[in-house]
């Protein structure tokens, strides 16, 4: 039990420190972003996403070092482990560089792809599924050729979309990535457990910095990152259907912008609070806007978290 516990901790005391280094460098470097959704908008330092590869990876180092010393830790699949290492890093470089460089929205929704070869590699997953009316079905070489890298792909982008609040991403991060640690405690799927629980001090210690008014924003290297460990999770613990559930509101969120032609369009900021704009809802956070009429940016966060809390919740009763 205490290197269950003690993992979170080493990651998140990792990132502390990175974060500690990294937010007055990028603030001296001039990498910020503008806080859109603040009548003033201020810029903050970005890019702080690299704050939670660090801890993640760290994490990931932490559990290898206790899977070689610790006789009890042997039930982590290191080849596993270590694509999903790969996979989750390549998926940062390709946010650290559209942070940088703003690369195209479609570039930027196809390059995960790549970052799937090294779960493909290993052929990560039971390659079969469970669908309504067909029962189980053996997918064969198309789990790895197909799902995998569209999960991957999907869960990234799906992060990256539904953004832009303050403390909305990273807390996002933590419910969903609680949420499956939980499950894959559950089915006792341990390589999936310690990938998880790697990455939640981290969004911890993230969060404290991310929360309004934020002194940190994570960029679209820490969205991708976030889906990437989620979708990763996800394939090799073999809990594809937690996936399906926690990522709902994602998909009324992409349904919602695909019907609007994806604008990029932001809440009206008015005497303190958010208001949807006056071309309508074109995501699911001018959704709640439109039907609360109007609500400061930390009401509007604690509302998307909590309609997020309500399907983790309902994919924890469902592997119950």
């Amino acid at each position: 039990m205490w290197i269950f516990l003690l993992i979170p901790v080493i990651s998140s005391a990792f990132s502390f420190i990175l974060a500690d280094e990294l937010v007055p460098k990028l603030r001296e470097e001039g990498i910020n972003g503008e806080d859109k959704h603040k009548a003033s908008g201020p810029k903050v330092p970005e890019m702080g996403g690299l704050v939670l590869v660090g801890g993640f990876v760290f994490g990931l180092l932490a559990v290898v070092g206790f899977n070689q010393f610790a006789d009890r830790l042997n039930v982590v699949d290191l080849n596993s482990l270590f694509a999903v290492g790969f996979t989750v890093l390549i998926v940062a470089i390709i946010g650290m560089v559209d942070d940088l460089l703003r690369i195209r929205q479609l570039t930027k929704a196809v390059l995960p792809f790549l970052a799937s070869l090294p779960l493909m590699a290993i052929k990560a997953g039971k390659h079969s599924m469970s669908f309504p009316f067909l029962g189980q079905v053996k997918l064969g070489v198309f789990y790895p050729l197909l799902a995998v890298p569209f999960g991957i792909t999907g869960a990234s982008n799906a992060m990256n979309m539904l953004a832009g609040f303050n403390g909305l991403e990273v807390g996002l991060g933590v419910i969903i990535v609680s949420a499956l640690a939980l499950i894959s405690w559950l089915i006792e799927s341990w390589t999936a457990f310690f990938v998880l629980i790697s990455l939640l001090g981290p969004l911890l210690v993230v969060l404290f910095y991310n929360w309004y008014p934020a002194e940190l924003l994570i960029g679209d290297v820490g969205t991708l990152t976030i889906g990437a460990v989620v979708a990763s999770a996800v394939i090799v613990g073999d809990f594809e259907y937690a996936g399906v559930i926690i990522i709902i509101p994602f998909v009324a969120d992409l349904v919602l912008k695909a019907m609007n032609g994806f604008p990029k369009s932001f809440a009206v900021h008015e005497d303190g609070k958010l208001y949807c704009p006056e071309d309508g809802p074109v995501g699911l956070a001018h959704l709640v806007l439109k039907l609360a009429g109007g609500l400061t940016e930390q009401s509007l966060v604690l509302v998307l978290l909590g309609i997020e809390s309500v399907f983790a919740v309902l994919a924890v009763i469902y592997y119950l």
